[in-house]
């Protein structure tokens, strides 16, 4: 396919016996023509090969040595997107049995682009990898790390709302690898440890830090207000 310009082929010249490629007639002295590739044409005889109207705006398009005006090439060879219904020029991402301009070929939750990423087809969706493993982790009662992506087969942590293998951080104060005990404190991660020293109670039962603001003194011990109620 070629699109061309109408404006920009226009010319003035005499071509002797030179003839119009639709209608095969000569040209007068000094007549406007239309010179596209190599061939030229009357300006009345330059017209789409569907409608046989002049091209809107002198826009063409070409294909398999034919013109047409910008409206129909679309309808004959254009593929419309499955997501604006808008007709494709460019580029085309065929995928989920339907056609997309690459911009709107995205993935079903998160809403990223897929075009230049690849995506899985799931319960008749297209989702990136990432939504991907996120689903089948759902799906299997699982969480899956917010940095490297992989399913969370034991123990995880929670860090700025996100969930985590523990291994990828290391404890703030002591730089010891972290495990599911650990406790995020004013945005940092630490040990179970470091953070039984920073003044947070312990519970007198189950031994973990008592974060909330309710604290059951009794026996010389703090407890979780749940304990205490059992």
């Amino acid at each position: 396919m070629v699109r061309g310009n109408l404006n920009e082929d226009m010319a003035v010249s005499s071509l002797g016996n030179a003839t119009c490629s639709r209608c095969a007639e000569g040209f007068g002295t000094k007549e406007p023509i239309v010179n596209s590739g190599g061939e030229v044409w009357h300006t009345k005889c330059f017209v789409c090969a569907q409608c046989f109207q002049p091209f809107p705006e002198g826009i063409f398009y070409e294909f398999e040595g034919r013109k047409y005006c910008e409206h129909d090439f679309h309808v004959l060879f254009a593929p419309c997107c499955g997501a604006c219904n808008e007709f494709i020029i460019g580029r085309v991402i065929k995928a989920m049995n339907n056609n997309w301009h690459p911009q709107c070929f995205r993935c079903e939750l998160c809403t990223n682009v897929l075009s230049d990423t690849g995506f899985v087809r799931n319960a008749n969706r297209a989702l990136c990898h990432e939504c991907n493993d996120r689903e089948k982790a759902a799906g299997a009662g699982k969480y899956v790390c917010h940095k490297c992506h992989g399913i969370i087969e034991d123990g995880h942590i929670k860090y700025r709302s996100e969930t985590y293998h523990p291994y990828h951080f290391n404890c703030k104060t002591c730089g010891t690898e972290l495990n599911a005990d650990a406790r995020e404190k004013e945005g940092e991660l630490y040990c179970l440890r470091c953070h039984d020293k920073m003044g947070i109670p312990i519970c007198g039962a189950c031994r973990r830090p008592i974060e909330d603001a309710r604290v059951v003194n009794a026996l010389g011990k703090q407890w979780h207000v749940e304990v205490s109620g059992e």
